[in-house]
């Protein structure tokens, strides 16, 4: 890709992205992520008006006369995409790979994080952690995001998620808001690490994944690649039996990530490559909502 293409893909994701975080996501984003994290202040007396459900009736008893709790909104939110940049993020098979949603995805939530002032960084992750970049405000550090996005190219192309769950519960102190995208396929040992980070911070996981992850069409003898571990073999896929066991992989393997999910309190949404992600961010969005 020329530079000259990627400022173009750059400002076209940035258009899109930007209008739905605008008009769609970022009073959805507020609602659900701001105001989350209220720290006690101080105490005061209590005036007119003063909501009596904050009153401190030990601070009351003391002084016998009312006084209220005074919380404030934590200054800022912090926001870290972990994105995997492994190599199954370039398979697509309808109208984009992988890499491309994931990219719009990405995009959005950075959009959404600005428009409400907050900061965002990224981990980008392969089978080891790739690049970090630190949390920031503004257009400038989103555009930036948004281009590695797009231009990045790992050193690795394997994937270890537990390894960048352990690196962004490390590295990243303060309690923050995260969200892990990836495909997750043959990602089932991410318990511990998960409900490791989930206990200091809110992480959400976005699965993107394509329609040939789950199945097979029936086109005879065909050559495949392993996007990751780069072997080659031949499959028939005109055998049924080879097309339910490859089917039924996946749905073993599903399942047992939604185990994983549940068992660790962890929102998350599966969006394919050709689906629409603005209603399933929405419904990421709406579920947390309602916990």
């Amino acid at each position: 890709m020329t530079s000259e293409e990627l400022l173009q893909k750059v400002r076209k994701i940035e258009i899109k992205t930007r209008s739905l975080s605008r008009n769609i996501f970022a009073g959805e984003y507020h609602s659900q992520y701001k105001g989350r994290g209220m720290a006690f202040s101080e105490v005061r007396e209590y005036q007119p008006g003063d909501d009596v459900r904050m009153i401190d009736w030990n601070v009351t008893a003391r002084f016998n006369r009312p006084y209220i709790k005074v919380f404030e909104e934590e200054r800022e939110l912090t926001v870290m995409l972990l994105v995997d940049v492994s190599g199954s993020r370039n398979f697509g098979t309808i109208t984009q790979t992988k890499r491309d949603m994931i990219a719009e995805v990405a995009a959005t939530l950075a959009f959404s994080t600005i428009e409400n002032n907050d900061k965002v960084g990224v981990i980008f992750f392969s089978d080891k952690i790739e690049k970090y970049i630190p949390a920031k405000k503004g257009k400038t550090h989103v555009l930036h995001i948004i281009r590695e996005l797009l231009s990045f190219e790992p050193e690795s192309t394997g994937t270890n998620i537990a390894q960048a769950l352990e690196y962004f519960a490390a590295a990243q102190k303060r309690r923050s808001t995260a969200f892990l995208i990836s495909d997750f396929i043959g990602q089932t040992n991410i318990e511990k690490p998960l409900l490791i980070a989930g206990n200091r911070h809110d992480i959400s996981a976005i699965q993107i994944y394509d329609r040939r992850d789950t199945e097979l069409p029936d086109i005879g003898l065909m050559k495949v690649k392993d996007a990751e571990t780069q072997e080659r073999i031949w499959i028939d896929t005109s055998s049924p039996l080879v097309r339910n066991n490859y089917a039924q992989r996946w749905l073993t393997e599903q399942q047992q990530l939604e185990h994983i999910f549940t068992k660790t309190g962890t929102n998350n949404i599966s969006i394919s490559t050709n689906q629409d992600y603005v209603r399933a961010l929405m419904r990421l969005f709406k579920v947390k909502g309602e916990k």
